[in-house]
This record gives C-alpha cells, sequence and structure tokens, in this order.
C-alpha cells in the first residue's frame, strides 16, 4: 500500500527522523515522496567505515582493568560482582557518577573488598576523563538510555571494550554509531542483556540447537513489570526514565524478552529481523498515577503521557517467523517475559515455566518428566558456578553468570558471548517501534547491521565453551 505524504505526515515524519531516529533532513519539504519510500531509505545500508567484528577476538587479558560509569541500582550491581572476581580475574580501576555520594559510597564498599579505584565525580564530563585514561580495558555503561551510545562510541574510540546496560542505543543514528565504531576501532561492544543468561532460557536454548523444537516457527517475548511507582519516584536520577514515557510512545524496553528469543532463532547467524508492525493502547494508568503522589512531584497531575499503557509489535524475520513482543511497565499485572517459543514439535510458555510435546495431547507435560528435560538439556554452567551463584545471586543468578563469562572470555581471549551487532538489532526495536505507531501501525523495516553476513551460520559462543 502506498501512504502519500501529506503535509500533516511530513511534520510527523520529520519530528521523528529528526529528533528521535536522529536522521535529520530525511525529507525536505518540496520533495515528492511516499511513507514506503521514506521507511525504505530509514532501513538503507550505510557504507562500511571499518571491518566486520563478527567473531572478534583479542588476546587474552590476564586480569581485567574496568571502569563503570554510573552507580546506581545497575552499575552498584555490576560493580560489586566484579568485585567478586578480583583479583584473579580483574581489577576496579576506576569508578564515576555524576552524583557524589554514590562514588563515595562505592568506594567505601569497594575498598571493604580490597580495591581502591580512582573516582571521577560530580560533572556530566567526568567520565570523559575517565575513559581517556590508558589503563583501561573494559567500560561498564550503566547509566540513563540516552547516555548509552554516546558513552560506548567515545569509551571504544579511546582504545576500550565496552558493556553497555540496556537498551544499547535508543535512536537508528545511535545504532550505526555503535556498529560503525566497533567495526572501525576493533572493540567489543557487548549489550549486557542478563535475560540470556537465565537457567531457563539457556535450558530452552540448548533444547533448540538439540531440535527437541523441531522447525522454530513463533515466538512470543515480553517485558511486562508493574514500575509505576518507580517511575514517579526518585530513585532514578532526575527522574529520567518517566520522562522517555512523558516523550515517546513505542517498544521502550525491547530487549530483555526479545534478547533469549533472538538467539533461539538464529537473528544475525542465519536469519535476521526484517520488519515490524507497532500499534499502542491509550495511555490511562500513568495519569491516573499522577494524582496520587506529592503535589511538589513535578510529574503530579499530569495527563500529557503519550506512552501508551500497553505497546505490541510483530516482527517478521527472514525466513518467515514471527515474534510477538509487549511491552507495558504501568498496568497491575504479574511479572512476565513470555519467553514463549513454538516449533513444529513442541512449544514452552514461561511464568511459569512448562513445555508441551508433539505428541502429549495438547496438554503440559507432567513435572517428573519436565525435570527429566531441564536436567538433561541444562546449561552446564549453572553447576558449574552454582556456588558462585548463590553466594552473588542477581536477578536469581543470571546477573552473576553474564559478567562472569564476560570478564573470563576477555581473560581466555575468546570472542564474547553477544556482539554489536545483537546490541543493535536488538535496541532498534525501540525507534522503529516509535515510528510505525505515529504513522498508524506501517511495516518499518530493520537495517541490516550486518551489511549482508547474517546468512552465515555460526554458533553462539555461549553455547561453545
Amino acid at each position: 500500500m502506498i501512504h502519500s505524504v501529506d503535509r500533516r505526515s511530513f511534520l510527523r515524519i520529520s519530528a521523528l527522523t529528526g529528533a528521535f531516529m536522529g536522521i535529520p533532513n530525511l525529507i525536505s519539504a518540496s520533495e515528492t515522496a511516499d511513507v514506503d519510500q521514506i521507511i525504505d531509505r530509514l532501513a538503507q545500508t550505510p557504507a562500511a567505515t571499518g571491518k566486520s567484528v563478527i567473531g572478534l577476538t583479542v588476546p587474552p587479558v590476564k586480569q581485567v582493568r574496568v571502569g563503570i560509569i554510573g552507580l546506581g541500582a545497575r552499575g552498584s550491581f555490576h560493580t560489586m560482582t566484579v568485585a567478586a572476581l578480583c583479583p584473579e580475574k580483574a581489577k576496579i580501576v576506576a569508578i564515576c557518577d555524576i552524583r557524589e555520594t554514590s562514588v563515595d559510597n562505592m568506594l567505601n564498599a569497594l575498598k571493604e573488598k580490597g580495591q581502591k579505584p580512582e573516582v571521577y565525580k560530580g560533572s556530566a564530563d567526568s567520565w570523559k576523563q575517565m575513559v581517556a585514561r590508558d589503563d583501561l580495558d573494559l567500560i561498564f555503561v550503566c547509566t540513563p538510555w540516552e547516555l548509552h551510545a554516546p558513552m560506548a562510541v567515545e569509551s571504544m574510540r579511546r582504545g576500550k571494550h565496552v558493556a553497555v546496560e540496556v537498551p544499547a542505543a535508543i535512536t537508528l543514528d545511535e545504532c550505526w554509531a555503535l556498529v560503525n565504531t566497533a567495526e572501525e576501532t576493533q572493540r567489543n561492544c557487548m549489550i549486557l542483556e542478563n535475560c540470556c543468561y537465565g537457567d531457563e532460557e539457556l535450558w530452552i536454548l540448548n533444547m533448540v540447537r538439540a531440535g527437541v523444537f523441531g522447525t522454530i516457527t513463533y515466538g512470543e517475548a515480553a517485558y511486562i513489570h508493574r514500575l509505576r511507582r518507580m517511575l514517579f519516584g526518585y530513585d532514578y536520577y532526575n527522574q529520567w526514565r518517566i520522562r522517555h514515557n512523558l516523550a515517546h510512545d513505542g517498544n521502550l524496553y525491547p530487549t530483555h524478552g526479545l534478547g533469549p528469543l533472538a538467539q533461539y532463532m538464529d537473528i544475525q547467524r542465519g536469519d535476521r529481523f526484517e520488519y515490524l508492525v507497532s500499534q499502542s493502547s491509550i495511555q490511562a494508568t500513568l495519569s491516573e498515577f499522577s494524582k496520587t503522589v506529592s503535589p511538589d512531584n513535578e510529574f503530579y497531575n499530569r495527563t500529557d503521557f503519550k506512552h501508551g499503557d500497553m505497546n505490541t509489535c510483530l516482527i517478521k524475520t527472514a525466513k518467515g517467523r514471527m515474534i510477538h513482543l509487549y511491552h507495558d511497565v504501568v498496568t497491575p499485572r504479574p511479572y512476565s517475559r513470555k519467553n514463549s517459543l513454538a516449533g513444529t514439535q513442541a512449544y514452552h510458555e514461561g511464568y511459569p515455566s512448562r513445555l508441551c510435546l508433539g505428541e502429549s495431547d495438547e496438554q503440559w507435560i507432567p513435572e517428573a518428566e519436565y525435570q527429566t528435560f531441564r536436567t538433561k538439556y541444562g546449561h552446564p554452567i549453572w553447576d558449574r558456578l552454582k556456588s558462585e551463584i548463590a553466594k552473588n545471586n542477581g536477578h536469581g543468578g543470571m546477573d552473576f553468570v553474564e559478567i562472569y563469562r564476560l570478564i573470563d572470555n576477555l581473560n581466555r581471549g575468546v570472542q564474547l558471548d553477544m556482539d554489536v551487532y545483537d546490541a543493535a538489532s536488538w535496541s532498534v526495536v525501540t525507534p522503529l517501534s516509535e515510528i510505525s505507531v505515529e504513522l498508524g501501525a506501517v511495516p518499518v523495516k530493520f537495517p541490516d547491521f550486518t551489511r549482508g553476513r547474517w546468512k552465515e551460520v555460526r554458533e553462539l559462543q555461549i553455547l561453545i565453551d
């Protein structure tokens, strides 16, 4: 279907491509174009400025020297997890946060662990001084979303590997900046998607590779998590997270559910996301809840939140598979990432985890049989790190497994479990979903961040060793 660009459509597309997509001057006011042509331009692949980092390895780093930007909830936990791996596998060289109290508190906690890092604090640019140091191997970026890509890009340009919290970027331009910079500098840029390391997720991944599911056809992924009290609170610096709900409508946080599903489906390793369509419900919960907070809260009694209560995306892959992706952080629903996967021989559904096999008469298999599958196909890393997981925990243990794997892979000089192409293709759902919502659920194509190399079948490192 051809959607012609009238004056109203032009203004909407211009606002999206300039302010949110990060691509100014996509069309001019005098240009004759249609929406489909404009969306095609968004998916165009720019010329490479470096060499692919697929399969990137670097010489072993016996003790990984770490710098951490952002000491909020995620940054603080990652810092203490790295500290648990010191000094045998890592060393915390420097920490940074704009909030001086956060830095001071973390410094005191690290001293008890035998770590005495340099500190950078009190200025919005302090992190730049830190990443300019020549005694750092790896930078963790654990700041508000809008800072992830700029900090990761600068860190790579300074010769550092990067581990960046989710989403890795929030505009299409930022996604390309991550890819291009990683290729130019030959540095790792790994998205810190902890859910890819969950016991359940790695179990399913093993079953997929063993052929238990047969041919994979369909999956469901989600981030359903009631955060409204936190959104209006002050745990987030400058209440940054609710500001995204005020300004944008789309899937703001796609990767927790989508990352594992992308791995089940070999995305960027034999298949790729091809296009999505997205819709949002009306916004009601945030406005209603805003009446219950303190009148001195900046977001008290507001009705101008843009983000709908529920956003959904339908994603089609090059091989014809389909993914239904949900985002809801406001309604009173039980937490869920869905983690549903359908194949010709089996179906799994999460929350709670259940398995149905092709000959099980449309019933979930009994608990004893389910546990047999858990034992047979469980990922060995969860047994190997059992005592360390119990000691360090983090979202049931997945956080520790994630950080351990990152540091250990650098120690051994093997490729990381996830690369910059994963970071870009999972994160770009946010800007693509917004433009689809704004233009009435039109299909929006995914860029090919691998520049054609997604067709190469390759195994995930987490399944190799």
